[in-house]
């Protein structure tokens, strides 16, 4: 499998992260199934959200009642997990961030999270409030890095007044045929074309000028949550058309193609998964061993619904 070097850190991480929002139902072992096929492809990255499983940090519960991890398998992986989003409403403040990350740990059985994401913005935030949890939870060693989900260019720079760590990752949404992060650089400039409309203000280059590592969520979802375009020949005949020629061109499965597509960016963007198949998790993992080359990339783009001027 591919693996990225984090920018300002030390961090090798592989190109794949394991999401682990769906595993609230699953019995133990599946779930250990499931990580362990994750762990044989390469993945070094778990991720979770206080909020994933329904009940608060009830996926966090899941996965630390059916993954028992000694303290070297604990070394060798990444735990993510965000904080923020609350029922109907954000919250960055200091006692929440704190709060919730005792409560992450408690529920993982972990002395420490690698990685915490500050998961949607939070227009009423306070940098100040985030940098004194922010520096709390560093200084007692129960989090080693910082970043957010879903935060364009400004909201960043508003949490640096204040935040001192680096926020070395940014979790967006982004598959083939919800791919905003790139479509309008490509159609930059031109009047008329909704492509050409900026929705994230400039993050993709704004991540690659910063060093700051993204992360794409629902990889192969349509667009908000309306279901994968995978097999949707109803919708995307001729995307999956294409994603059927390559995938027998490179011997491997649509999926990989699919996951191909993201890890071929020279952002070095990884691709955060939400399955709860062994096997999705092998067939995207062979994906990243595969470079498409431009004529390629394009092709998908331009049947995943984008305009190449």
């Amino acid at each position: 499998m591919k693996t990225y070097r984090v920018p300002h850190s030390s961090l090798d991480v592989s190109s794949i992260v394991l999401g682990l929002m769906r595993i609230a139902k699953m019995d133990n072992a599946d779930i250990r199934a499931l990580f362990d096929a994750a762990i044989e492809a390469g993945v070094t990255v778990i991720d979770h959200a206080d909020i994933y499983g329904g009940e608060r940090h009830k996926c966090e519960e899941r996965f630390a009642e059916a993954v028992t991890l000694s303290p070297a398998g604990r070394e060798m992986i990444m735990i993510q997990s965000k904080v923020g989003i609350r029922r109907g409403w954000f919250d960055f403040s200091k006692e929440h961030i704190l709060r919730t990350v005792d409560e992450s740990l408690s529920a993982l059985r972990t002395d420490y999270l690698d990685v915490l994401l500050l998961h949607r913005p939070d227009t009423l935030v306070e940098p100040e409030e985030v940098a004194e949890a922010f520096d709390a939870l560093h200084a007692a060693g129960k989090v080693r890095h910082f970043g957010v989900s879903n935060h364009t260019p400004g909201q960043i720079e508003v949490l640096k007044t204040a935040v001192r760590q680096d926020l070395l990752f940014n979790q967006v949404q982004l598959s083939i045929t919800h791919a905003n992060l790139f479509a309008q650089g490509v159609a930059a400039n031109m009047d008329g074309s909704d492509q050409s409309i900026s929705r994230d203000n400039g993050l993709l280059d704004y991540s690659r000028l910063k060093g700051m590592m993204l992360q794409a969520w629902s990889p192969f979802q349509k667009k908000f949550f309306d279901g994968v375009f995978l097999g949707d020949r109803e919708n995307h005949a001729e995307l999956n058309d294409e994603i059927e020629k390559l995938a027998a061109a490179y011997g491997v499965t649509p999926t990989g193609i699919a996951v191909a597509w993201v890890t071929r960016h020279p952002a070095n963007i990884q691709v955060v998964l939400g399955t709860t198949r062994p096997e999705r998790v092998r067939e995207s993992a062979a994906g990243t061993d595969i470079t498409l080359t431009r004529e390629e990339w394009y092709r998908l783009f331009r049947a995943g619904g984008h305009i190449v001027p």
